[in-house]
């Protein structure tokens, strides 16, 4: 085969995508040299992305160049390319996805780690992306949001040089260019908190549609599972038939032989997003469903009960109170303090904290604990992590998704041989506890009980949420579910008091407000 020719932009991650690309070629036998293109996206830099005229600002100018002969490949990153493709070219192969998760570099100065995402009241944050924009203020709505152009070597200058407090990047581009952020606090964003644009972290390369000797040569760098997952999010992104600048977030994974599917769409950059996740067998017919999920006419219930208060600026009631749901927020339970003074001999050559809840926090730091230096902190889920920020203190673990079993298995690979201690409430499940291994030890410390209410009202709301086996207890002493109510679970423990039950229920993926909205949105409520 000849050698041959890949079309690439010249910024530094560009070139690092096209040198990837030409290294991966050498290793199947084929030699390639590189041809620099400037596209519209890197002439025109004092105009936002959404205000650019058409389609493909990034790729129209490879795509000339290539339907012209003058270069054999062009390299993309996979997000910047329009669902549409030209007449004449297709995209032959896609190599493994780098991490999708976005970075929020913050100055020094301008870290709070009690709030969430660590930013400082006010904080301006950089970004030219709508979809960052919308979900950014849906977290926190205090933020400033400011458009953010040019690479990344040149967005990283403008925040060194204090033209905003923070910026947002994806992950997938410092990775590849192996950047020392050591002089900034840098937090990892979760794809299932900040979900990502469709194709994120994938590479694209494209040729001419009759070029079949190229087309397979270059089945050899294929990723099967990165082509199914993202064949969804740009099918999801073509139905709603918008483009790079349309605040859409698509994400789907493949977990445990199920595809996990994460989406967030809002109408403008400054509404508040809706949130919708599945969990699928197979991707037939998934983006269909996903997009009918958004739709206008879909019937959503109007009341929804909680086994907790809400608070008036919470995630989960901006996220309802948007479609005008009425929020029936009340614990069926209290909970008491059983220590009032903590022994030091608990907190003696502990290496890790772990927190299951928001109340084992609270409980704990309300006993002003004298806390090594060296302890680390681990938690549950994002809930859990919010009350340990407002207790000053950052969690080196977070446990990802709902499955408390998942997370028990997770941190104890993390822990084994060290010493855990565990705050919890005297009638603590202990899950975690039983998945360590053998030679790590566990100092246990029951700091609160739980107290079910008695003579708990009925609701009449058409879901319900209950937050804990307690709670469960609680409300089903002398209430039934009417016909019609829909139940959402928080938590394993919670899930297997309804299996006991016979009553059929939902689990969001994450037991936080993001993932209860989901939930909720998730639920078809028949006229």
């Amino acid at each position: 085969m000849k050698r041959l020719i890949i079309g690439t932009r010249g910024s530094d991650l560009a070139l690092w995508q096209a040198n990837f690309i030409k290294d991966r070629l050498a290793e199947i036998g084929a030699e390639a040299e590189l041809k620099i293109i400037k596209t519209q996206g890197d002439k025109i830099l004092n105009l936002r992305l959404d205000k650019l005229e058409g389609k493909g600002f990034f790729t129209k100018e490879l795509e000339e160049e290539l339907l012209g002969g003058t270069i054999d490949i062009a390299v993309h990153s996979h997000k910047d390319l329009p669902t549409t493709h030209p007449a004449g070219l297709t995209i032959a192969a896609v190599t493994e996805r780098e991490d999708p998760s976005e970075l929020l570099l913050i100055l020094k100065d301008c870290v709070d780690i009690k709030q969430k995402l660590s930013l400082k009241t006010g904080a301006m944050v950089g970004t030219s992306s709508n979809r960052r924009k919308a979900q950014m203020l849906s977290l926190r709505s205090d933020l400033n949001i400011e458009d953010l152009r040019g690479n990344v070597p040149t967005r990283i200058q403008k925040l060194r040089d204090e033209d905003y407090d923070a910026i947002l990047l994806a992950k997938a581009g410092v990775n590849r260019l192996n950047i020392d952020l050591s002089e900034f606090h840098v937090e990892v964003v979760d794809t299932t908190e900040l979900v990502p644009a469709p194709a994120q972290g994938a590479l694209a390369i494209q040729i001419r549609e009759n070029d079949l000797e190229l087309a397979e040569l270059l089945k050899q760098l294929n990723h099967q599972e990165t082509i199914d997952a993202i064949g969804v999010e740009r099918k999801v992104l073509n139905l709603f038939e918008g483009g790079c600048h349309m605040p859409l977030g698509c994400y789907c994974k493949k977990e445990d032989g199920m595809y996990e599917i994460w989406t967030s769409k809002a109408e403008t950059d400054e509404h508040f997003p809706d949130r919708f996740f599945c969990r699928e067998e197979s991707l037939d017919g998934v983006a269909e469903k996903i997009v009918a999920k958004f739709s206008p006419d879909r019937k959503l219930p109007s009341k929804v009960f909680i086994s907790r208060e809400i608070g008036e600026h919470s995630y989960f009631r901006k996220a309802l109170e948007k479609h005008k749901i009425d929020i029936e927020g009340r614990s069926l339970i209290r909970t008491f303090p059983i220590v009032t003074v903590l022994d030091p001999f608990y907190l003696k050559h502990v290496n890790w904290i772990f927190f299951t809840s928001r109340n084992s926090v609270e409980y704990f730091f309300a006993l002003k604990p004298f806390l090594s230096k060296h302890a680390k902190f681990a938690v549950a889920g994002r809930g859990s992590e919010d009350s340990l920020r407002k207790a000053g203190h950052l969690a080196d673990f977070v446990g990802e998704g709902g499955d408390i079993e998942e997370v028990a298995e997770d941190f104890a690979k993390l822990v084994a041989g060290q010493t855990v201690l565990f705050p919890r409430a005297q009638d603590s499940l202990q899950t975690i506890q039983k998945a360590l291994t053998p030679d790590t030890k566990v100092v246990d410390l029951p700091i609160y009980e739980t107290v079910i209410e008695e003579d708990v009202d009925q609701t009449y709301a058409e879901v319900l949420i209950f937050t804990s086996p307690s709670n469960v207890d609680a409300y089903f002493v002398e209430n039934l579910l009417e016909p019609g109510q829909r139940v959402i679970a928080i938590g394993n423990s919670t899930g297997k008091k309804f299996d006991e039950m016979g009553v059929t229920y939902t689990q969001p993926y994450s037991p936080d407000e993001i993932g209860l909205a989901e939930a909720v949105f998730g639920i078809d409520i028949k006229s």
